[in-house]
């Protein structure tokens, strides 16, 4: 087991229950219904990729480089398609107006979990 895939995976767990929680009961009814279906979309992928983190943790002593690789694609897709998506569920109440520069960071975000998966499988493939 690998301590570092565990504790972000622990903290991006713990943070996901927050901001779940937060877009149930805080932000219901201050936003419009298709802002919290995407605060609601970024809770779910980060669910989802915090337990691939966590599953990649029981690979992790192999020192397996494309291990190594989908941890990183996975942290940088919840920072960049979560993240960007709480932005701009939010912007009505923050009066964040980047959606130039958030719009575009969504599907990178995207790519990132893609490259995720992808390295986790040939990871797969090439293990032993």
């Amino acid at each position: 087991m690998n301590k570092r895939i565990i504790l972000t995976a622990a903290f991006f767990g713990m943070i996901a229950v927050v901001l779940g929680a937060f877009g149930a009961h805080g932000l219901s009814g201050r936003i419009s219904d298709q802002s919290l279906d995407n605060w609601h979309t970024a809770v779910n992928y980060q669910f989802y990729h915090t337990l691939a983190l966590l599953f990649l943790a029981t690979f992790s002593r192999a020192k397996n480089i494309l291990i190594n690789l989908s941890y990183i694609a996975f942290t940088i897709g919840i920072f960049f398609f979560s993240g960007s998506l709480y932005l701009l569920s939010t912007r009505e109440l923050t009066g964040i107006s980047a959606t130039h520069i958030l719009g575009p960071i969504t599907p990178l975000g995207g790519l990132a979990f893609i490259l995720g998966w992808a390295s986790l499988f040939l990871a797969t493939l090439k293990g032993r």
